[in-house]
C-alpha cells in the first residue's frame, strides 16, 4: 500500500491527462467542436442538434472504445512480458491476433474463394467480429490444451508462435485464391478501426473486457511472485498451473476482443509496460496495472486524434499511427537505457 501511495502524483497527474485527452478526441474531427461544447453534448445540453449527433453517436463511442483498446492491450503486454519474462512479448504473442484474423479471413476471403456462394450470407459486421471470436477461441483452445501437459512457460510462448504461423500460412492461401476486392476488404479490416462500434456493441465488448480485467486483478499476487522465477514461486506455493491458465485467460478475453471488434491493433500492447516503467519505476502490479491501463487509454486517445486529421475528411488507419508514433519512442528508450527495464 505504501508503493502506490508514493505514486499517488503521478496517478492524479496521469488521470487529469486521461480526461483531457478524452476531451480532445471528442472535440476534435472533420468538424471541429469547442470543449465547451463538448461537455453540453455529454449532458445534453446542447442547442446544436447536429454536434449533439456526432458527439453522441459517433465521437463519445469510439473515445471510449480507444480507452478500452489501449488499456486492455497494455494490460495484456504487461501480463505476457511477465509470464514469459520477455520484454518483446506483446498480447498477440500466444497466437491470439492471428486466429483472429484466420477467422475473419475465411469469411471475407473463403466467401470470395467459394464463388460467392456465401458472400451475401455471411458478410457482415457481426458476421466479422462472431468470425474473429471464434478463431481466437479456437486458437486459445489450442494453446490451453498443449500448455496443460508442458511444465515450460518458454515452450508455451513458441507454441503460441507456432500457432500463429500456421494460422499466417492459412490466411495467405486463401489471399492467393482471392479476388482483388476480397483482399482489398480483409486488408482494410486488418488496419483497425476505433470508429465502427454503436452502443449495443460497445457494451457486449464492456462485459467481456470488465471479465478480462477481474481476471487481471485476480493474478496480482501470481504476477509479482512469478517474478522472482519459476522454481521460486513454486517453493512459495505458488500453483503454476492455475496461475498461468488465469493469466491467459485474461490476455485472451482481452487481446481476442479487442480483434475481434476493432481489429489487430499493432505496437499497443508491446510498448506501454516499458513506457510505464520509465514512470512507475517499481515491479509491483498493484502498481503497475492501473498505471498500464492509464497510460494505455492515453496513447491510444492521443493516436486517434491523430488519424482522424483535424479538420479534414480523410481518417489514417489506426495501426499506421500507432506504429509510426510509438516504434521511435521504444527506440529512444532503448539508446538512452541501453535495455529495456524489466
Amino acid at each position: 500500500m505504501s508503493d502506490i501511495k508514493s505514486y499517488k502524483l503521478p496517478f492524479v497527474l496521469l488521470s487529469f491527462l486521461l480526461i483531457v485527452c478524452f476531451l480532445g478526441n471528442i472535440s476534435l474531427g472533420s468538424v471541429y467542436i469547442p470543449i465547451p461544447d463538448v461537455f453540453k453534448g455529454l449532458f445534453g445540453n446542447i442547442t446544436n442538434e447536429s454536434w449533439s449527433y456526432i458527439i453522441l453517436n459517433y465521437r463519445l463511442p469510439k473515445a471510449l472504445t480507444a480507452i478500452l483498446v489501449g488499456s486492455g492491450l497494455g494490460i495484456s503486454g504487461l501480463l505476457m512480458q511477465t509470464l514469459f519474462r520477455n520484454p518483446l512479448a506483446g498480447p498477440f504473442v500466444l497466437g491470439i491476433s492471428s486466429g483472429a484474423s484466420l477467422g475473419v479471413a475465411i469469411i471475407i476471403l473463403g466467401a470470395g474463394v467459394s464463388g460467392g456462394f456465401l458472400t451475401g450470407m455471411l458478410i457482415s459486421k457481426w458476421s466479422l467480429v462472431v468470425a474473429a471470436s471464434l478463431g481466437s477461441f479456437l486458437v486459445l483452445l489450442a494453446v490451453l490444451a498443449v500448455s496443460s501437459k508442458v511444465r515450460d512457460t518458454m515452450a508455451i510462448l513458441i507454441i503460441g508462435l507456432m500457432f500463429g504461423s500456421i494460422t499466417s500460412a492459412v490466411v495467405s492461401v486463401l489471399s492467393y485464391f482471392s479476388s482483388a476486392q476480397k483482399l482489398q476488404q480483409y486488408i482494410f479490416w486488418g488496419f483497425g478501426s476505433l470508429g465502427n462500434l454503436s452502443w449495443r456493441e460497445l457494451a457486449i465488448f464492456f462485459i467481456i473486457y470488465i471479465f478480462g480485467i477481474l481476471l487481471s486483478i485476480l493474478s496480482i499476487k501470481a504476477l509479482n511472485t512469478l517474478l522472482l522465477g519459476e522454481n521460486y514461486a513454486k517453493s512459495l506455493g505458488l500453483n503454476m498451473k492455475r496461475s498461468r491458465l488465469i493469466i491467459i485467460l485474461a490476455t485472451s478475453f482481452l487481446a481476442g476482443t479487442i480483434t475481434a471488434f476493432a481489429g489487430p491493433i499493432a505496437f499497443i500492447g508491446l510498448a506501454i509496460p516499458h513506457l510505464t516503467r520509465q514512470i512507475f519505476t517499481t515491479a509491483n502490479h498493484k502498481v503497475l496495472l492501473p498505471a498500464v491501463f492509464l497510460f494505455g487509454g492515453i496513447l491510444m486517445l492521443i493516436c486517434d486524434s491523430i488519424a482522424q486529421l483535424p479538420n479534414s475528411d480523410y481518417t489514417l488507419p489506426i495501426n499506421a499511427i500507432t506504429s509510426i508514433i510509438g516504434a521511435p519512442v521504444v527506440i529512444w528508450l532503448l539508446v538512452r537505457k541501453r535495455k529495456m527495464v524489466f
